[in-house]
C-alpha cells in the first residue's frame, strides 16, 4: 500500500478488541482490523476480510489429541486458556463463554508463548484462529478444529471504519488487505 500511495502516512496501533473499537468510535483511528463480535452497525462500513475456522491447541499428551477434531462438548472438562491482559480477562471470558459457547473453567496467559507453555504442560487448551502469521505450535502441541453441531466453528474478520470518514484510501487499503489474506488455491 505504501509503495502505491507514498503520500499516505500509516500509523499502527495495537489493542484489544474493545480498545480498538473505542478508538474507532471516538475518531482516534481511521480503520481497525478485528474479529466480528457484535452485530454489524449501520454507522460503520463492515468490510469482511475473511472467515476462518476455530481451532484448539492441545498437549499431545491430552487424551483428546488423537482425534481429528474436538467438539465444544469434548472441551467442557478441559480448562480454556485465554490470552488476555488483566484488565480484559472478564471481557474475554464472557465472550468465549457466552457468545462462542466454550464451557468449563478458564486460565489466563499474558501472551501466546505463555499460553502455549501452559498447553504443552497439559494444563488446558488454547483456542486460536489460523489467521495471518500465527506461528505453528511446537511438536508437543496438536491443533485440532473445534466443531459445534457437526460443523467447524467459523469466525469473521473485518476491517471497520466510520461511514462518515470513508475515503478512497481506506477502501483501497481494505481491498488490498482482503487480497493479502486470501488463501491461494
Amino acid at each position: 500500500f505504501s509503495g502505491l500511495y507514498p503520500e499516505v502516512a500509516i500509523h499502527i496501533v495495537n489493542g484489544t478488541h474493545e480498545e480498538l473499537y473505542n478508538l474507532l468510535r471516538v475518531g482516534d483511528v481511521d480503520v481497525i482490523l478485528n474479529d466480528q463480535r457484535r452485530a454489524f452497525s449501520d454507522f460503520y462500513v463492515n468490510f469482511e476480510l475473511m472467515r476462518c475456522g476455530c481451532y484448539a491447541e492441545l498437549s499431545s499428551r491430552s487424551p483428546l489429541s488423537g482425534r481429528d477434531y474436538v467438539s465444544l462438548e469434548d472441551l467442557k472438562g478441559v480448562p480454556c486458556i485465554l490470552v488476555a491482559s488483566r484488565g480484559q480477562r472478564n471481557v474475554e471470558q464472557d465472550y468465549y463463554q457466552n457468545i462462542l459457547g466454550f464451557g468449563g473453567s478458564y486460565l489466563f496467559a499474558d501472551n501466546l508463548e505463555e499460553g502455549r507453555l501452559m498447553v504443552a504442560s497439559n494444563r488446558g487448551f488454547l483456542p486460536v484462529e489460523n489467521v495471518g502469521s500465527l506461528p505453528e505450535p511446537a511438536s508437543s502441541i496438536r491443533r485440532l478444529p473445534v466443531y459445534q453441531e457437526g460443523h467447524q466453528i467459523m469466525r469473521n474478520y473485518c476491517a471497520f471504519w466510520r461511514k462518515d470518514r470513508t475515503n478512497y484510501y481506506i477502501e483501497e487499503f481494505a481491498q488490498m488487505l482482503r487480497r493479502c489474506l486470501a488463501k491461494p488455491d
